[in-house]
């Protein structure tokens, strides 16, 4: 089993191993879009028809709902907040893989990469998954999202929607329906914009965290079949080590 956690210049446990991300790596691929946007290079408001090799089993709810064409920000919105994995495959097949590997190296994401796009099942002849990285240059490039470009405030907005909190921010107070960006949260509470990712024997975790002050983190753990209750609970534990640097009281058990 290995855990990574990383909050630029505080943390760095196992912060240069590569692993596995799951659906955190779509991360790239967001910034990808956003930078885009905000260059006006996309236009956000552009439909994209869903074609039958977008389709994927996994997270999400494109493949519960009648609609063929989306805009790209309400793809890009669907793979932010409910991990989508349709939206996520016609948003990479309209960009293109080779674009989103050009922007994650000029985001210094070298060793962060999407390999291939969603696959569910992924068999032996498919890429080995779907996007590794490290948690160091994760939390790097989370930390960068501070809301002062375009693009970042863009990625912040979806981010803020993520529907899943069960991981680094599981023990620590704050509201999950909280989507406005602010430079502090109230005492001893904590606002989340996050991706998470999960797959078997995958957890990863990566955002911007908001307390007394702002920090980006990425907690990554990986664990053999059958250790997806203890890697949950793992993650949980680093979670109240970064929620304790920006001044949140933790709710977790060791605590009490």
């Amino acid at each position: 089993m290995m855990i990574a956690v990383s909050v630029p210049g505080e943390i760095a446990i196992n912060d240069d191993a590569e692993l596995p991300l799951a659906s955190v790596g779509k991360l790239p691929l967001l910034a990808t879009v956003a930078r885009a946007i905000s260059a006006g290079a996309l236009d956000p408001a552009e439909p994209v028809e869903l074609r039958d090799e977008d389709y994927a089993g996994g997270s999400g709810l494109l493949r519960a709902l009648s609609g063929r064409r989306w805009p790209v920000a309400d793809l890009a919105l669907l793979t932010a907040a409910v991990s989508d994995n349709i939206a996520t495959n016609a948003l990479l097949r309209h960009v293109g893989l080779d674009r989103v590997a050009e922007q994650s190296r000029a985001l210094g994401l070298y060793r962060t990469r999407v390999l291939d796009r969603i696959r569910e099942p992924r068999l032996p002849s498919d890429p080995p998954a779907f996007a590794v990285g490290t948690a160091g240059e994760l939390a790097r490039f989370a930390a960068a999202l501070d809301g002062r470009e375009e693009w970042t405030r863009l990625m912040l907005g979806w981010l803020a929607y993520n529907t899943d909190r069960a991981l680094v921010p599981a023990l620590l107070p704050h509201d999950a329906e909280d989507r406005r960006f602010a430079a502090t949260a109230p005492p001893g509470t904590v606002w989340v914009a996050n991706k998470t990712g999960t797959d078997g024997g995958v957890r990863a975790d990566v955002g911007v965290m908001v307390g007394e002050r702002r920090i980006g983190y990425a907690v990554l753990a990986s664990g053999p079949p059958g250790s997806d209750h203890e890697l949950v609970a793992r993650v949980r534990e680093a979670g109240l080590d970064v929620g304790r640097l920006v001044g949140a009281a933790p709710a977790g058990p060791r605590d009490q």
